[in-house]
């Protein structure tokens, strides 16, 4: 899909369509193009958002969930942002829901897939090797139920990033500042309709990971999509968007507002 990418005030980031906010966060390895299918969807009814994270550009001492934390902190009040639905996959899901703790009032649904926060085994159990392109090639295609899903453009992606030194150390820093975060404890503070949808053969965070998210929120609805992994959206669009389509329609926030209201 072709779409704009705005700059305004340091912040690269998508704005496309009009209504209801979705402000979609990616991975640790994630990128826009993680979310095509998700933007020519949905922004045709909804004003999809995707702030691009500095991951790779944020000093060391910074690389951290609490850094980019603080910058979509940033981001939110730079854009004036309300009223939101959050969707995050992965790290990005770690986000989201760090940021629905500290702005419950801003956040009136939750959507995660494959979200971080509870146990992640990050790119297959080891940390990526610099140099090795068939390694790095390895490790991306574990993260697809489908191998074929890891273009080559892809894999060339992720291999230029690992092949960088401060990369490598912004991605460490940050995988193990996720790992030290588990939020299961306080997921009961989460109040607003949340939707999990899961890769039934997600390898990063398995099956039984969703089904401790979908224990622990109380307003959580689960949903598998078989033959899939750890990026749903990506590897499976279609049943994706659709079990996002369905959820949004019966889960207003106009309703959810005269609830609280009444």
């Amino acid at each position: 899909m072709n779409y704009q990418i705005r700059e305004e005030a340091g912040f690269r980031y998508v704005d496309e369509g009009q209504g209801d906010i979705l402000l979609l966060l990616h991975g640790l390895f994630g990128a826009l193009s993680n979310w095509d299918e998700v933007i020519t969807t949905f922004s045709k009814r909804y004003r999809v958002i995707i702030p691009m994270m500095p991951i790779y550009e944020m000093p060391i001492r910074q690389a951290s969930l609490e850094g980019l934390l603080a910058f979509i902190e940033k981001f939110v009040a730079q854009k004036g942002l309300n009223e939101m639905t959050l969707l995050g996959n992965s790290l990005g899901g770690h986000l989201a829901i760090l940021y629905t703790f500290n702005h419950p009032d801003q956040v009136r649904r939750l959507v995660l897939t494959g979200s971080s926060g509870l146990f992640e085994n990050g790119m297959g159990g080891s940390f990526p090797k610099r140099g090795s392109y068939e390694y790095v090639a390895e490790r991306v295609a574990y993260t697809f139920y489908d191998p074929k899903v890891a273009s080559k453009d892809l894999i060339d992606e992720v291999f230029e990033i690992t092949s960088s030194i401060p990369k490598c150390m912004s991605i460490v820093g940050i995988a193990k500042s996720a790992q030290r975060n588990n939020v299961a404890k306080d997921l009961y503070k989460i109040q607003v309709p949340t939707l999990l949808v899961w890769g039934l053969n997600d390898t990063i965070t398995p099956a039984e990971v969703a089904h401790e998210f979908n224990r622990l929120i109380v307003d959580s609805e689960l949903h598998f999509i078989d033959k899939c992994c750890h990026a749903p959206m990506m590897e499976c669009p279609n049943r994706f968007n659709e079990l996002l389509d369905n959820w949004l329609v019966r889960h207003p926030i106009y309703d959810e507002q005269l609830s609280v209201t009444n």
